[in-house]
């Protein structure tokens, strides 16, 4: 299924779950005390250009372009990736730490469906819930090392998927991700780049454009 991975380059895989980063000490410390993390993947083939990811953190301030570029997808070849859904166990996504933030209140996104191709733009409020989720720590066993710590679920992960849903999650690098919210994006009327570029979206990968030539592009499944 999809997986999401780490950081803005290039990624070959949606990667949920099956790259996880060391446990260290680290994930003792609150949330407060360290940065969060913003990651961002797409099903597969379905492949997305992030143009902006501003961030509004619970002290109204902003942070612009908090995230930029392309997302974890994965786009195997002789057809064999799984577009439709979600998988269950999501990872981090490709992105970065929102250093200086505190928790976020609200996340927008301008990106590029490349699959359809669409520019689309969601506003992304991150409830309460949510915060309290990622200030609480957890007693947790990572597998990669086999050690038992205090983690927290300081990663908000965004899949974007063509019609302009977008979908977060929560997870800790050795926690088990937690669904938060589902928002469903509006078409940005300027195109892509803001109009700039004659409404011309960046191509897709030729085993991206192969698989939805012949499958077409499964719509309601996410």
């Amino acid at each position: 299924m999809n997986k999401f991975t780490r950081p803005v380059k290039k990624h070959t895989g949606f990667v949920f779950g099956l790259l996880l980063v060391l446990c260290t000490q680290s994930h003792a410390q609150p949330i407060t005390k360290r940065p969060w993390y913003l990651g961002f993947g797409a099903p597969a083939y379905m492949e997305v250009w992030i143009e902006t990811a501003d961030v509004v953190d619970i002290r109204e301030r902003v942070f612009k372009r908090a995230g930029a570029g392309i997302v974890s997808v994965n786009t195997p070849a002789d057809n064999k990736g799984k577009p439709a859904g979600w998988p269950e166990n999501p990872g981090s996504g490709s992105g970065r730490h929102v250093t200086g933030a505190d928790l976020p209140r609200l996340i927008y996104v301008r990106w590029q469906s490349l699959a359809e191709p669409q520019t689309y733009e969601a506003y992304i409020v991150i409830p309460e819930s949510a915060r309290e989720i990622m200030h609480k720590p957890e007693k947790a066993y990572c597998r990669l090392d086999g050690k038992w710590i205090t983690d927290y679920r300081d990663r908000v992960t965004i899949g974007l998927a063509p019609g302009g849903i977008a979908k977060v999650w929560l997870r800790g690098p050795c926690l088990k991700p937690v669904e938060i919210t589902r928002v469903e994006g509006t078409i940005n009327p300027k195109g892509p780049y803001d109009g700039k570029s004659g409404g011309k979206h960046r191509p897709l990968k030729d085993a991206s454009k192969t698989y939805i030539e012949k499958y077409g592009i499964p719509f309601g499944s996410w």
